[in-house]
């Protein structure tokens, strides 16, 4: 897609400083936005503060410095709930799915907020991703590595977000599956939802994203065009291995 002149009115996060106790300060002083549409990924070292970002935006941490604004809506403060009726769907990396429920079970219960469009929605999200619907009765735990990270993917997607935060989407999975699971991002966005994506994978999330941010030590170290950071001798040193 490209966004060289971002406006930054969807998603904006500034100044924040947010951790997991009163005296714990993981995020410290954070600037970060996002725009309607685009594809942005996330990099950095381990406690760098990219789960953390994720987890305050959807309102799981609330900050105890800063702003955070979602389509001119502050975020801070309002439980995860009312996050998530104003377009906000977070799938954290682990414990994402229930393994002993069906697929169609667990997408019922990614509906929750609005139960009526329940039928309808999950019509459309096995239709999106019909690994699943093949599967619809099939219990979680049975499912490949990469089918439940689609599960939980498809479970976000039932309350019909415009933004999706996704925490380590391919962390585990073999080179295939993750490589599917990728594509299924990019398609996701072609429909017009607005992603935040963590990831470890520093190539692949670069090669998906429009833009990007690298973390360290709970601040922006870096942001840009994903294809610019992708090319820089540094970060090509530093996250992708030459």
């Amino acid at each position: 897609m490209g966004f060289l002149n971002v406006p930054m009115g969807f998603l904006k996060v500034t100044d924040v400083v947010a951790g997991y106790t009163a005296a714990d300060e993981i995020l410290k002083g954070l600037d970060f936005a996002l725009d309607a549409g685009e594809i942005v990924c996330v990099i950095g070292p381990n406690g760098a503060g990219k789960s953390t970002l994720l987890k305050t935006i959807a309102g799981l941490i609330t900050p105890s410095r800063g702003a955070i604004t979602f389509k001119d809506h502050s975020l801070v403060g309002l439980p995860p709930r009312d996050i998530t009726r104003l377009g906000v769907a977070y799938v954290p990396q682990e414990h994402n799915v229930f393994p002993s429920m069906s697929v169609t079970e667990n997408l019922e219960i990614g509906g929750y907020i609005a139960p009526a469009r329940v039928p309808e929605r999950m019509g459309e999200v096995l239709a999106r991703f019909p690994v699943l619907a093949g599967k619809r009765r099939h219990a979680a735990r049975t499912l490949s590595g990469g089918e439940r990270q689609i599960l939980a993917m498809a479970m976000a997607l039932m309350v019909e977000p415009e933004l999706l935060l996704l925490d380590e989407p391919s962390a585990g999975l073999a080179p295939a599956a993750a490589e599917r699971l990728f594509e299924e991002v990019r398609a996701v966005n072609r429909d017009r939802v607005a992603i935040v994506l963590v990831e470890q994978n520093a190539s692949e999330a670069l090669a998906v994203a429009d833009r990007a941010y690298i973390l360290v030590d709970g601040r922006t170290s870096r942001s840009g065009e994903a294809r610019a950071l992708a090319s820089d001798p540094e970060i090509r040193r530093i996250f992708l291995g030459g």
